[in-house]
């Protein structure tokens, strides 16, 4: 009877992910890339010990991740509730802060490069030299790295998603071309990989500085008190770090794994699980992209109660990432000689080892795309301890735990068989924590995702751009509320709110209504992709402004431009 097609979800959703994909892409195919060129100039052995510096880099990640990713979150959430200065403190604390920690970050690394070499290389020390000319020359780049990706969280929750790709993409680009510049012309060695990537994320860092110049940010630097600071900044992490704990997680688990693979296979394993854990930079494409697209549209959406959207921004992501995980795996479990040209792996004492560990690695990218949305899903629906257990399970107890116990049973192939096992086991937690929710809530909330579903006294309903669709939707829902004495200031209230957005913008594709009939009032919420109009200001200068009507009837307006959308609400007592 009322339908709402999701035509505005879906072109939000499209135009969030593509610059948001392609980010990823520019990225994670950079990285994998760099690993490539690496490797054809100076040998695939020298992955070994470019996967002992790894855990260091996902411990960088891990701070920008909890900081920037959950400050952008909280951010969002503060926008959906039409408080500016909150969502521009949360921004101020964010970027600050992370400048200070990557500066500090980078100074201790470089000061103890050798000392932390040595605790990396444990069960290889014939790998601490190498381990040291790279490590010495990554780490200056970090403040850099967490600028730039922590600001790119927050310009994408700003509606400004394209930037932060051309910034990124051109961090990647300076690397590989650099990789030839000090590697190949300067003959600095593995040294001069990492120095690449740290004059890449420098070019990164400036590009994407442009945001300050643009006149269509909404966030600004605000002025805090140290009280408020701190009182921000635990907020933020709290918020962040069930998502970011993956990376904790990963940082010890990658440790511990480099350490088994030494004992136990030897270099080789560490050339096989450098190319495994590369392999997953292709993976990543997807499911940082659509995890990233999803992440602020749910929170705000759930925040809202608009259950329905986060269902359908829910149900394409899983989709996609899960399209993405089965190729992938069908294509390395079927030619896993692919990564072998590709990495120009050649000693024949690596090549059975890396082959063998291809090819059962791969099982475990479908389970992992599944646990890595979750993890983001739950956090965005404010579920950070569930957030922070799947990550637990899935990033360091069941993969350390089943790679110790199975390494001691099966040796190297021990292994590899954790990862796969890691991830089944974490769905099925996931499977027996939704259906405890279902049953402890009396189906309240329902389903894998534990998403809740709007009830009869919910109206939903799209409008194209056209004043006699916004005139026969103001009727329907008067029919809709029936004999509620609200009915007729209801579908008022609706007609000159669209009819004035409307009139205001040249074209407009679809508008979303919803209408919520509570107990003491009815909440109208509507969403639309026009030209930032904020109804509780009336404006002199626009030709067709008579929304006076509506502040005037309306007991409450609120209004927020979010995702790159007007979103207004407007209360009504019943």
């Amino acid at each position: 009877m009322y339908e709402r097609n999701y035509e505005l979800l879906r072109s939000k959703f499209s135009e969030f992910f593509l610059p948001t994909l392609f980010t990823s892409m520019a990225g994670n195919i950079c990285l994998f890339v760099d690993g490539l060129i690496v490797t054809f100039l100076l040998g695939a052995g020298n992955l070994s010990a470019i996967q002992i510096v790894a855990p260091v880099i996902t411990f960088v990640n891990l701070i920008y991740w909890m900081i920037g990713l959950g400050g952008s979150v909280l951010c969002s959430v503060a926008k959906a509730e039409f408080d500016d200065e909150r969502s521009n403190s949360y921004f101020s604390v964010a970027i600050l802060s992370l400048l200070t920690i990557g500066v500090l970050i980078a100074i201790f690394g470089w000061i103890f490069s050798g000392s932390i070499a040595q605790f990396l290389c444990a069960s290889q020390p014939e790998l601490v030299p190498d381990v040291t000319n790279y490590f010495s020359a990554l780490i200056i780049g970090m403040p850099f790295l967490c600028y730039m990706m922590s600001l790119s969280y927050f310009i994408r929750a700003d509606g400004i998603p394209t930037l932060p790709f051309r910034a990124i993409l051109l961090a990647n680009i300076i690397n590989i071309c650099f990789d030839f510049v000090y590697i190949q012309f300067f003959g600095m060695g593995i040294g001069g990989a990492a120095l690449a990537t740290t004059t890449g994320y420098l070019s990164g860092s400036i590009l994407i500085s442009y945001y300050f110049f643009k006149k269509e940010r909404t966030l600004q630097f605000i002025k805090l008190k140290v009280g408020s600071t701190l009182s921000y900044l635990k907020e933020i992490a709290t918020s962040g770090f069930s998502s970011s704990s993956t990376q904790l997680y990963l940082t010890l688990k990658l440790f511990v794994i480099n350490f088994l693979l030494g004992i136990y296979i030897g270099k080789s394993g560490l050339v096989a699980f450098g190319i495994c854990y590369n392999s997953l930079f292709i993976l990543y494409i997807f499911l940082i992209g659509t995890a990233q697209t999803m992440s602020p549209i749910v929170s705000v959406y759930f925040k809202e109660e608009d259950f329905s959207g986060v269902n359908y921004v829910i149900n394409r992501s899983l989709k996609i990432v899960l399209v993405a995980s089965l190729a992938l795996s069908a294509l390395f479990i079927v030619y896993p000689q692919s990564l072998l040209m590709l990495y120009s792996v050649k000693n024949p004492a690596d090549v059975p080892v890396v082959l063998n560990a291809l090819r059962i690695f791969a099982i475990s990218y479908v389970g992992t795309a599944i646990t890595f949305l979750y993890t983001f899903y739950s956090q965005a629906i404010q579920q950070n301890s569930l957030s922070t257990i799947i990550s637990l399970l899935e990033g360091f107890i069941l993969p350390i735990g089943f790679a110790i116990a199975l390494s001691f049973l099966f040796g190297g192939n021990g292994i590899w068989i954790s990862f796969a096992l890691a991830e089944l086991f974490t769905i099925v937690f996931i499977f027996a924590y939704s259906r405890y929710i279902n049953r402890k809530t009396d189906g309240e909330y329902t389903g894998f995702f534990i998403n809740k579903h709007n009830d009869d006294t919910v109206f939903e309903h799209t409008i194209q751009g056209d004043v006699n669709e916004a005139v026969n939707l103001s009727r329907d829902v008067q029919t809709h509320l029936g004999d509620n004495k609200s009915a007729t200031i209801v579908s008022m209230a609706i007609e000159e709110m669209l009819v004035n957005i409307i009139n205001t913008n040249d074209e407009i594709d679809a508008i979303d209504v919803i209408v919520r009939n509570n107990e003491d009032e009815i909440l109208v919420s509507i969403k639309d992709t026009g030209i930032d109009f904020n109804p509780v200001v009336e404006n002199d200068g626009l030709k067709f402004d008579n929304i006076s009507v509506l502040n005037k009837i309306a007991d409450k307006i609120e209004y927020s431009r979010v995702l790159g959308l007007n979103s207004t609400v407007i209360t009504i007592k019943n």
